[in-house]
């Protein structure tokens, strides 16, 4: 409890009056309940109350367990700001040193918005870190057009040392690249036609019949009635595109075909990238599909294992306030060394109070580092 204390001592509690709960436990009992696979301010007072036994060997409890009003109330008022400051702070403490991929996507949540005020769902920008499979912290927007505003806000909370930043098109940004460069990552940023000429010169080039043979990098995946194909190739020859575009920091250009074929029917897609390194063509393949993989690692678990695009949370600060409680609960999840999938982690939790206090253990190890 200390540990989780001085994790998130910047963040103040929003009542005013009637305060009868500690803050700091009502955030516990919360993370807990989303650990054990609970989902809204209900499972949270359910879970208190099942698991009161549990809690009350670190907890003291004085005023029993909060109702879900309370747990409502505070999440709907808390400031989301030194909340997330307190989560990436968490996982500032694991990501020292880090190297390999980082994905940034979006992902809209769906049940966050409210049709009698206009108000339009809540989109949280990640950045995921594609080899530890870990989510090192994420920013909320108000539509996915903001992303481009989003995206450097969130870049400057990291260390990107030593890193490949990927992104899709619409964070294809001279700002957003040179941005990068600046915190001494590197880049490797699709390319479509928000950046029209430069998009055409790359598009005609790498299809050009007459240019030299460049070496490719090819794999296949085939899993349930679906077979795809990636076909990476990287081109280093681009002294003419530096000049006539000036790209911070560009330093190749990257074509990737992917072939699906699913039931007989296939489709092909081709996309262009803009690179800061000269990478192989196999470590562009790779570096191309940690992109997707965001969506497999964390999208996937937080709408289908998690639920959250079924809850319906749309009032003041709460939406985004339960999305990174959500998120850091998923962080410890995959912390724990243990092999398992989300799902069945999460089912362990709930029922074993062993290992759930071996996913809370995670924050007297970060205070370790």
């Amino acid at each position: 409890m200390e540990e989780f204390v001085a994790c998130f001592s910047e963040v103040c509690d929003p009542r005013q009056e009637n305060i009868r709960h500690n803050l700091h436990e009502v955030l516990l009992i919360a993370l807990c309940t989303m650990l054990c696979g609970g989902e809204d301010c209900s499972d949270m007072e359910e879970f208190g109350r099942a698991k009161r036994p549990f809690l009350s060997q670190f907890l003291s409890l004085k005023h029993g367990i909060p109702s879900h009003d309370t747990f409502s109330r505070v999440f709907r008022r808390l400031d989301p700001k030194p909340f997330q400051a307190c989560f990436m702070r968490f996982m500032e403490r694991f990501a020292q040193g880090l190297q390999g991929v980082i994905a940034v996507d979006g992902k809209t949540l769906r049940g966050s918005f409210d049709r009698a005020s206009g108000q339009s769902p809540l989109h949280m920008v990640h950045a995921w870190a594609a080899d530890q499979r870990l989510l090192l912290g994420q920013i909320a927007t108000d539509a996915k057009s903001n992303e481009i505003t989003a995206v450097p806000k969130l870049l400057a909370m990291l260390s990107l040392r030593g890193c490949i930043v990927t992104a899709d098109a619409m964070s294809c940004q001279r700002a957003i690249c040179a941005q990068i460069v600046e915190q001494e990552g590197d880049y490797v940023i699709a390319l479509k036609g928000n950046q029209g000429t430069l998009h055409d010169d790359v598009r005609l080039f790498m299809e050009d019949p007459k240019r030299p043979v460049e070496a490719t990098h090819t794999t296949v995946d085939a899993d349930h009635g679906r077979i795809e194909t990636r076909t990476g190739e990287v081109s280093t020859d681009i002294g003419w595109l530096a000049a006539h575009h000036a790209w911070p920091g560009l330093a190749a250009i990257g074509k990737m075909v992917r072939t699906r074929e699913i039931r007989g029917k296939k489709t092909t897609e081709t996309s262009y990238y803009l690179m800061s390194v000269p990478l192989s063509a196999a470590r562009f393949t790779e570096v191309a599909r940690a992109q997707w993989g965001v969506e497999n690692g964390l999208h996937w678990v937080l709408d289908v294992t998690m639920n959250e695009d079924r809850k319906r949370s749309w009032k003041d600060h709460g939406p985004e306030n339960i999305a990174i409680l959500r998120r850091l609960a998923l962080n410890l999840a995959k912390l724990e060394g243990s092999r398992g999938s989300m799902k069945g982690k999460l089912k362990r939790a709930g029922w074993n109070d062993e290992f759930l206090g071996r996913l809370l253990a995670q924050f007297a190890k970060s205070h370790m580092r």
